[in-house]
């Protein structure tokens, strides 16, 4: 299916993030709060009317525009995914009560960020992103990008301010939830855990990859899938599959990193490279894997160990799991606090539609608080 700039600019993310997470020495887990931000997608199509203020957060507002917008956004996504609009909508205005909720928990994480200071940070990522955008489409400029996403209709000051958003929340969440679980967690807790959870620890099946990856952007399709079979061909009899990556591979780093990928648990591989190296030893190269429409991935197979049995203490691994266990619990925690300790006041229209599931885990713990 054809796919729009957009939506391959979006796709390569997604790719690029599969290959570069494995790369962390500790690896928090991304908690999803809230929406994903859809909103940085809509363009405003419709006559602008006087807003309404549908909720207060502290200084900020939740606008009825704002709403509109989100809901256009997610119809429109559900829309091109084949569902049709009238019953899009109807759905969407049932739960538009856990939208705006979610809009003001978002607004309350935003603020919490600004309040640690993490603005560098956010803009260092989105900046970065861009970058790799730009590498992955063979544009050299910011301006020629921008120039591109306006052409294909995407206004790049929605999509700066998405990213912002998005990645604020990440770190918020990782700072003040994951962080504080993985540090705080006695060590006696640790071991403790890895006592009676002994069967979590045992040695997974693991691969060191190396990839070579061919982009479609700008590029005849057919011929990238051409050029991709005569990589195989070529690897397999006997040409250094480094040296292939060097001269043909479009991931930016690949002269630095040689496409190498750090061991990954074979459990944790993304199907669609799983399903393709699976039966493979070391030293053999997989078949050409198209992903998502953004171009062809060649993996190498580096190395591979076998899966033990025998359970194995890893401080980091012990700690990751735990945080996973806990998260959820002690992310309700913050949002509750970050909430008590907010000015929030929703319109009296809305209130009856939001409040009962705003104040969910406030009543559970605080019968009859909203």
């Amino acid at each position: 299916m054809h796919q729009t700039f957009l939506q391959k600019l979006i796709a390569i993310f997604q790719t690029w993030s599969y290959f570069m997470i494995r790369t962390s020495k500790v690896l928090f887990l991304i908690a999803a709060i809230g929406l994903f931000g859809t909103a940085a997608f809509a363009q405003e199509t419709e006559e602008r009317v006087i807003d309404e203020v549908v909720a207060q957060v502290n200084d900020g507002v939740i606008t009825l525009s704002r709403i509109r917008r989100e809901m256009k956004a997610m119809v429109d996504a559900q829309v091109e995914q084949g569902k049709d609009r009238a019953a899009a909508e109807k759905e969407l205005e049932e739960k538009k009560g856990e939208l705006i909720s979610n809009l003001i928990n978002e607004e309350l994480i935003l603020q919490r960020g600004k309040e640690l200071g993490v603005e560098r940070d956010v803009d260092a990522e989105v900046n970065q992103r861009f970058r790799k955008v730009m590498e992955e489409n063979n544009l050299t400029t910011v301006e020629a990008l921008f120039q591109e996403m306006e052409k294909n209709g995407v206004n790049p000051q929605e999509i700066r301010e998405m990213w912002r958003n998005q990645i604020t929340r990440d770190i918020v969440i990782q700072r003040e939830v994951q962080a504080k679980i993985y540090w705080d967690t006695p060590d006696p807790e640790v071991k403790s855990y890895y006592e009676a959870n002994k069967a979590k620890f045992t040695k997974p099946e693991t691969v060191t990859l190396a990839e070579l990856f061919l982009s479609f952007a700008g590029r005849d399709e057919a011929a990238v899938r051409t050029k991709a079979k005569e990589l195989v061909a070529a690897a397999r009899t006997g040409t250094s599959f480094e040296q292939l990556i060097v001269e043909n591979s479009d991931r930016a780093d690949a002269a630095k990193t040689k496409g190498k990928v750090d061991p990954i648990p074979v459990s944790e591989l993304d199907p669609r490279y799983g399903n393709f190296i699976k039966t493979l030893k070391k030293g053999e190269i997989s078949d050409p894997i198209e992903v998502d429409d953004v171009g062809i991935s060649i993996l190498k197979i580096e190395d591979r160990q076998a899966a033990s049995s025998d359970s194995q203490f890893d401080n980091n691994l012990v700690r990751m799991a735990i945080v996973r266990e806990k998260s959820a619990e002690v992310q309700k925690k913050f949002m509750t606090d970050l909430r008590e300790d907010a000015y929030i006041k929703i319109n009296e229209g809305y209130r009856p539609l939001v409040a009962p599931i705003l104040f969910a885990d406030e009543r559970r713990t605080k019968p009859g608080s909203e």
